[in-house]
């Protein structure tokens, strides 16, 4: 497969999510929002992806999904951090997985408000505009810069989300949030910071980030130390690999 004809395509949608005229906003339940930016990516992506390589299914965000997951499928998130694109907040992504019907064998996310393009090839490592990219060096969680996620959409987990922040808040250097787990899952893999987890994300959330972080040295995994499945959600760890234990640890108390 020609995977810069992918990137290219990503890249590609700028025009559609720079746009804010066609913004459109609904709400699909507690702060959880589509906008018709989120449908016009989506629908532009699908299409041509199925043009570029018939027979390849894909599973997306914004549509109904009955994947076989033996068989090889997209992964796709058309506006990771569509809360913040809303807001004019300019920190969404665009994220795009490939999975071969055995494991994730490419990954891309694409900031057009920076334009960052992150990608990842399965053995072949992980790039950001094209330069390799590798998680930091890192070793101490007390000196480690760690994204965090709230899961916005289960407001009743609050008290056990923030107990798990709070408790890896006063283990590590600092914490950020930024309300897309695309691009924190992004900004390990290129060391920008040490680490980020966030419980009950859904596959196209977490693919793409996923293979990013493990291509560039680091680590992922649930907060129980276990392999993700991408059939259901996931609560995710993932971090440079030195502090993965010490991480796991913190979150639990």
């Amino acid at each position: 497969m020609d995977y810069r004809q992918i990137i290219e395509l990503v890249q590609s949608t700028k025009d559609i999510i720079l746009d804010r005229s066609s913004l459109n906003v609904k709400e699909k339940g507690p702060a959880d929002f589509v906008t018709q930016i989120d449908l016009s990516v989506q629908d532009y992506l699908i299409g041509e992806l199925e043009r570029l390589h018939p027979g390849i299914q894909v599973m997306a965000e914004e549509k109904e999904n009955d994947t076989d997951m033996t068989r090889p499928f997209w992964i796709l998130d058309p506006i990771d951090g569509t809360t913040n694109l809303v807001h004019a907040f300019n920190h969404s992504a665009v994220s795009l997985a490939l999975h071969d019907g055995e494991k994730l064998a490419f990954g891309l996310i694409y900031n057009p408000f920076s334009g960052e393009t992150f990608h990842a090839v399965a053995g072949s490592g992980a790039f950001l505009n094209g330069e390799r990219i590798h998680v930091s060096g890192g070793r101490k969680l007390s000196q480690s810069l760690i994204m965090v996620g709230t899961a916005s959409y289960y407001k009743e987990m609050t008290d056990q989300v923030f107990g798990e922040i709070f408790r890896l808040y006063n283990s590590c250097g600092d914490i950020r949030r930024t309300g897309a787990a695309a691009l924190d899952l992004a900004y390990v893999a290129c060391g920008r910071v040490e680490g980020f987890f966030e419980r009950l994300l859904k596959p196209w959330d977490v693919a793409a980030g996923m293979l990013l972080v493990q291509e560039a040295g680091g680590k992922v995994s649930g907060y129980s130390g276990e392999e993700l499945r991408l059939s259901r959600l996931v609560d995710i760890v993932a971090d440079n690999g030195e502090i993965h234990e010490e991480f796991l640890s913190a979150i639990k108390g």
